[in-house]
């Protein structure tokens, strides 16, 4: 079976991994969970990550067809409009959105998000099945995290967004809108049933002071060794671990700009009467 081509670039900024996948017979490639630079204090952006995986696909002779989402991210904005400007490609993420879209148009009071998810080129559903060149990515709905979450699933790789961590860091809170610590189990246990060695294609790394970054692990590694949820771990406790944990997190710096960013596909609100594009900040909604 053909195999991918993976390279992954990390932002050290938000701690993000972004994956090209690129079916190395025709040369057709995606991107996983893009990194628009935004300056909080300044409230400006930037494209230095993205101009990286411009630089790549350019040099490779990849032609991009998807802009891949494994959720609306609460840390990082998503770059997905503006790689699409400059290389082409669908933006696509799970039909779910729709229910984070419904929840959070009321908290920023955003008449413009349409809550049918038609912002994105395309929505995925459970099971569903695309192409990247030759490559078959199936669709696997891992929600718990937040209500859209998915993994993709092409060969032996799985991306799997937020979900898992290295097994020495655990598991995705589940305090956000929608989030379920239950469900999040749930999705884990379909993540289990994978073959031992299914290479997990991690969203995020948070490496303690003692190692370098790493967004590569196997099934069988996060069974044995997954601090929050390795095998034997029952639902309940770990329902009362990531509850109790979630209850000592702080949000993330960037929940507020990044949400209503992503929940648009990557597009700013819509520019106001004085060319200016404005950035919502909810008092005491979250």
């Amino acid at each position: 079976m053909n195999e991918a081509i993976i390279d992954s670039f990390f932002d050290a900024a938000t701690s993000t991994v972004t994956h090209i996948i690129t079916d190395p017979l025709t040369k057709k490639a995606a991107i996983v969970d893009s990194v628009l630079d935004f300056d909080a204090k300044s409230g400006r952006t930037s494209t230095h990550n993205a101009d990286k995986l411009i630089q790549h696909a350019k040099a490779a002779g990849v032609t991009i067809e998807w802009l891949l989402e494994t959720h609306a991210h609460a840390d990082h904005l998503s770059a997905a409009p503006y790689l699409k400007k400059k290389l082409g490609g669908k933006i696509a993420i799970g039909a779910h959105i729709c229910d984070v879209q419904r929840v959070f148009k009321k908290i920023f009071n955003a008449e413009d998000i349409s809550a049918q998810g038609k912002e994105f080129d395309h929505l995925f559903h459970d099971g569903e099945e695309f192409q990247i060149g030759e490559l078959t990515v199936r669709v696997i709905h891992t929600p718990g995290h937040t209500p859209a979450c998915v993994t993709y699933l092409t060969g032996k790789d799985a991306f799997i967004g937020d979900t898992l961590f290295m097994p020495g860091y655990g598991t995705a809170r589940c305090d956000f809108p929608g989030g379920d610590a239950a469900i999040l189990y749930q999705s884990i246990q379909k993540i289990f049933q994978l073959p031992a060695d299914t290479r997990l294609h991690l969203c995020h790394d948070y490496p303690p002071e003692n190692r370098s970054s790493m967004w590569v692990t196997t099934v069988e590694a996060e069974r044995k060794n997954n601090i929050h949820v390795h095998d034997g771990i029952s639902q309940l406790t770990f329902i009362t671990m990531r509850e109790a944990r979630d209850k000592t997190l702080d949000m993330p710096n960037l929940i507020l700009p990044s949400v209503q960013v992503n929940i648009r596909a990557g597009q700013l609100p819509p520019v106001e009467s004085n060319g200016v594009s404005y950035l919502k900040l909810p008092i005491n909604a979250l």
